[in-house]
């Protein structure tokens, strides 16, 4: 018999939603709710319920609508508009659907599950690059640990309970019992596509999410992020990488998008990929050749391939740099080290380095890599910012750095500013929150596309 992990599971790895409830809201034929919609948002720590869409069988007028008409359980109401769909992107002066947004610091808003012991090597707990102390990782590379983190679909019960009204001129007046959602819709997510690779030379199985551009064309040549998970997100549950945090998916966001359309790679790897002995386990060469494979079967411009990782996959993106060093034409490394003895191939790569001070293996672990590159040569230029900063901060600061026109930037943050407020730096909280502001940057991510290995 499945068990209740097996069945969060297999829910989360499908979509599914938990609760189904017949419309509570129906006076009449004029303007009953149809459904409600739990919609979610992933942020740099992790996927969290922001709304819910309820649609009407009539045209709501906005301009009446007011967020006191509505309560969620558990929840912080903020805000309530009418949209044409259930995607808050689509909002209206008026429309079948109203979005009755949430606050995201809601102490339950998040939605990851911890079920088992912590991991280490950007998991939750102490061990992998910025634990305390010691080798403390999760694991040889090829390992399969517990998996200790699912991401339950959202469901949430909501209560109309002051007037809506219709453009018809119909108002549809509060009721006392509430309405539970019957879909859910995950923003950008649910863009990617879930597939898997057979890789024949390696033997191995990769589960996979790809993003293709939107408006496709085959004639076009687009350029392809690969993002690769943290030890902490391992799991044989596909999407499990595009919950844990915006690594894939700030690349695929439709403001990113429409500046820069590109493929977006984000495997799902099922164990160990690297580890604290500068190894890494055959999923290097299978997701090379997974990233050849798609390139023979879309457009996708060779010349533009870039690499992205937190933790353990920085360390296979550096891994991937000394192996293929001609692969990438830049990569985006966060918070990861390597055997310093190792990178001299890299001496000639387009990096954009990203660690705190705060975290104790990987901040000196780069400043060994990026020493040994200088000493082969390359030219580095060198940062310090604060990971509390505003984008127009950031952008400032970025601008500076990139004054410089080198070919590979080392920023850190500086110490204590990684750490959210009312959190303690303890452990490895000041190496896994690096991600939490890496992937927000968006003048990185620009910088990231403007280099080519043509």
């Amino acid at each position: 018999m499945p068990t209740r992990r097996d069945f969060l599971i297999l829910s989360a790895g499908a979509g599914a939603v938990l609760t189904v409830a017949a419309p509570a809201f129906a006076h009449d034929a004029h303007g009953h709710a149809k459904s409600v919609t739990a919609i979610t948002e992933v942020f740099g720590d992790g996927v969290r319920l922001t709304a819910v869409a309820i649609e009407y069988n009539g045209t709501v007028k906005g301009e009446a609508l007011t967020a006191g008409s509505f309560s969620v359980e558990s929840r912080t109401v903020t805000g309530a508009f009418t949209s044409t769909s259930a995607d808050p992107a689509a909002r209206a002066a008026e429309g079948p659907f109203v979005i009755v947004t949430l606050s995201p610091e809601d102490v339950n808003a998040p939605l990851a599950v911890k079920t088992g012991a912590p991991q280490g090597n950007g998991g939750p707990g102490n061990g992998g690059p910025g634990g305390p102390g010691g080798k403390g990782g999760p694991g040889q590379a090829g390992d399969i640990p517990s998996y200790d983190t699912t991401y339950p679909p959202a469901s949430s019960t909501v209560l109309q309970s002051g007037p809506v009204a219709l453009v018809s001129g119909h108002v549809m007046e509060g009721s006392s019992t509430p309405f539970e959602t019957t879909k859910v819709e995950n923003l950008i997510v649910d863009d990617f596509r879930q597939l898997e690779f057979n890789d024949p030379e390696t033997g191995k199985l990769l589960r996979y999410n790809l993003f293709v551009p939107k408006d496709y064309d085959p004639a076009r040549r687009y350029p392809l992020v690969l993002f690769m998970h943290d030890a902490g997100a391992t799991s044989d549950v596909t999407r499990t990488t595009l919950f844990q945090g915006l690594g894939a998916i700030c690349w695929a966001s439709p403001a990113d998008q429409a500046a820069r359309p590109a493929f977006v790679l984000a495997p799902q790897f099922a164990e160990i990929i690297a580890d604290d002995d500068s190894k890494t386990s055959d999923a290097l060469d299978a997701t090379i050749n997974l990233i050849r494979t798609l390139a023979g079967e879309y457009g996708i411009d060779t010349d533009r391939l870039y690499t992205t990782g937190q933790s353990g996959g920085c360390m296979m993106s550096i891994a991937m740099n000394i192996k293929y060093p001609e692969f990438f034409a830049a990569s985006f490394l966060v918070a990861g080290q390597w055997d310093p003895e190792l990178v001299r191939p890299m001496a000639k790569a387009k990096l954009w380095i990203l660690v705190s001070q705060d975290d104790s293996k990987a901040f000196p672990g780069q400043n060994a890599i990026t020493e040994v590159l200088e000493a082969e040569g390359a030219k580095i230029s060198r940062a310090t910012w604060d990971a509390r900063w505003t984008a127009g901060e950031f952008r400032t600061a970025f601008d500076a750095i990139d004054a410089e026109a080198s070919p590979i930037n080392y920023v850190t943050f500086a110490p204590g500013t990684v750490i959210p407020e009312g959190e303690t730096g303890a452990g490895a909280s000041g190496h896994r929150n690096t991600w939490r502001v890496a992937y927000t940057i968006e003048p990185i991510r620009e910088w990231i596309f403007r280099q080519s290995r043509a």
